[in-house]
């Protein structure tokens, strides 16, 4: 587990003209590729250059807000000097979103090939592919709406499952604290992704059937993230167990040097507080003492670790990959548009509330949560955390999505047969 890679520091006056040098630079690498981006050969210099503009302008604030948070007050003007943490979560998350990203536009441009033949002035000419080239960047253009919806999903997301959290001071929302849920982005991408197929004329099913399966890869990386950080950790393992996972406190977490880094993992911070016991050899939680038992908060300060936990992202990690690799293949037998959207649906729902089964973060947000929360305490202590019953929100999510995808298969498998002669109401004797 290695929660932070390296943290940069910007306190000398070098590194920090080196820091605006990369910021300008970052900058002017974006707004160039809105410039270059125009679709359409006969584009006016006017459309590139109010793309190059808007790309810029909102590289600039995003740039602003990056440099205010790395620089000391000294070097800009509400600076917090907190330098930049090049968080382990942060890169996979990036990385599986940058994958996803470039296997969604290879698919696209295969998905959409239309062979044109060209001819040439000496009377010849050759085969050239007219609209897979512009869905591929229209893919590379819907990744951003896609981020910027995923993130705003995840949050609201995140703030709903907590709103007792947020409910004293609404502001906190906005603050950097805090965390995301994978569901939440999924349904915030997922819009985006609808609004811009529409926008530019595009089959939204035909477009999620190449896109949902890359989804599971960039969200295999994304897990790896998650182990890193140590979030979405498991429940308690018996003593003896073998694959099990310990994350570390902050007087143990180390950077790629080896450097403590004093940013204890997120399990480790849950378990420090936790009033509950626990017995050691069966890996049992209790609410109140008992023989044999020790109270986890108690256990997690002495030891500078979490109690062997289940390694729930692992296992999500795998399900996602062999998902992807799944599906990637299936495509070559679909028979109608949306059946791939279908199939990833109902697959990553069964794969999401198998995992939940193993999942000790109560912070997540379950139904027993869910009643004390709405005051409803008697109810509450008749769903006790470790019950099976207690459902986490993202089980309830997966139910409503296995069957949204089950009941849309169901009806594309029945227009399908209709449209090729096979339905019952189709070649009787009726007339």
């Amino acid at each position: 587990m290695l929660p932070v890679i390296v943290h940069f520091t910007f306190t000398p006056l070098w590194s920090q003209v080196l820091l605006y040098a990369v910021a300008l630079a970052v900058v002017g690498g974006i707004a160039f590729n809105g410039w270059r981006g125009v679709p359409g050969a006969a584009s006016s210099s006017r459309d590139r250059w109010q793309r190059a503009l808007g790309y810029g302008v909102l590289a600039l604030v995003l740039a602003g807000f990056g440099l205010r948070y790395a620089l000391p007050p000294g070097a800009i003007p509400g600076g917090r000097g907190e330098g930049i943490p090049i968080h382990t979560y942060g890169v996979m998350l990036a990385t599986g979103f940058l994958m996803a990203v470039t296997v969604a536009s290879r698919l696209a441009e295969d998905e959409w090939r239309r062979l044109t033949w060209v001819a040439d002035a000496q009377g010849g000419g050759r085969w050239v592919d007219t609209e897979g080239p512009r869905k591929r960047e229209a893919v590379l253009d819907l990744a951003f709406y896609v981020l910027v919806g995923g993130l705003v999903g995840s949050r609201v997301l995140y703030v709903l499952v907590n709103w007792k959290d947020y409910a004293r001071d609404w502001t906190q929302v906005f603050s950097l604290g805090g965390g995301l849920v994978f569901y939440g982005g999924l349904i915030g991408a997922a819009l985006a992704a609808y609004v811009f197929a529409r926008q530019n004329d595009m089959d939204f099913l035909r477009l999620a059937d190449l896109a949902l399966p890359t989804v599971s890869l960039g969200q295999c990386l994304g897990r790896l993230g998650c182990f890193s950080a140590g979030c979405c950790w498991g429940d308690v393992c018996a003593a003896g167990a073998r694959f099990v996972a310990r994350f570390p406190g902050g007087e143990r977490a180390q950077d790629l040097f080896g450097r403590l880094t004093g940013s204890a993992s997120l399990a480790y911070q849950s378990q420090a507080h936790d009033p509950r016991y626990v017995v050691e050899g069966t890996g049992q939680i209790l609410h109140q003492a008992a023989p044999g038992a020790v109270r986890i908060s108690d256990w997690v300060a002495q030891h500078g670790s979490t109690l062997p936990v289940y390694p729930t992202q692992l296992y999500e990690s795998v399900g996602q990959l062999v998902l992807f690799v799944a599906l990637l293949y299936a495509r070559r037998f679909r028979r109608f548009h949306g059946q791939i959207f279908c199939l990833w649906l109902m697959c990553y729902a069964v794969l999401r509330t198998s995992v939940e089964l193993f999942r000790g973060d109560t912070e997540r947000g379950t139904l027993h949560g869910l009643l004390r929360s709405l005051g409803a305490s008697g109810l509450a202590e008749a769903v006790p955390l470790e019950a099976w019953f207690n459902i986490s929100t993202s089980q309830f999510i997966s139910l409503c999505m296995f069957t949204f995808g089950a009941t849309l298969l169901y009806r594309r498998i029945r227009q399908a047969g209709e449209a090729a002669g096979m339905s019952p109401t189709v070649g009787g004797t009726g007339g």
